[in-house]
């Protein structure tokens, strides 16, 4: 990123991740095209990845309890219904 460039979001950093990877996924770019792209592409990997471990060490301090220490829950799934897992066959073309 360069100096007077403003941090984009997280969305917005994922958004042109997803197209570069789809440009370099093509395959029909100049090496040096290719290059400055994949270059790109990590630059903006780095910058999503700083944005979930931020996000995380957030949550990981608004969840815990009255005395300072981590309240840790196990996840729970949410239970798959009829109609998501006919969305997710129709999806897969089963």
């Amino acid at each position: 990123m360069k100096p007077d460039e403003q941090p984009k979001s997280f969305e917005a950093s994922l958004e042109a991740l997803e197209q570069i990877v789809e440009e370099l996924e093509h395959g029909d770019l100049p090496l040096e095209k290719s290059l400055e792209l994949f270059e790109q592409g990590i630059g903006l990997s780095r910058q999503c990845q700083e944005r979930l471990s931020q996000a995380e060490r957030r949550i990981e301090l608004l969840l815990r309890d009255n005395q300072g220490r981590p309240v840790v829950s196990a996840f729970e799934e949410a239970p798959v219904t009829s109609e998501a897992s006919r969305t997710k066959s129709d999806e897969n073309g089963f």
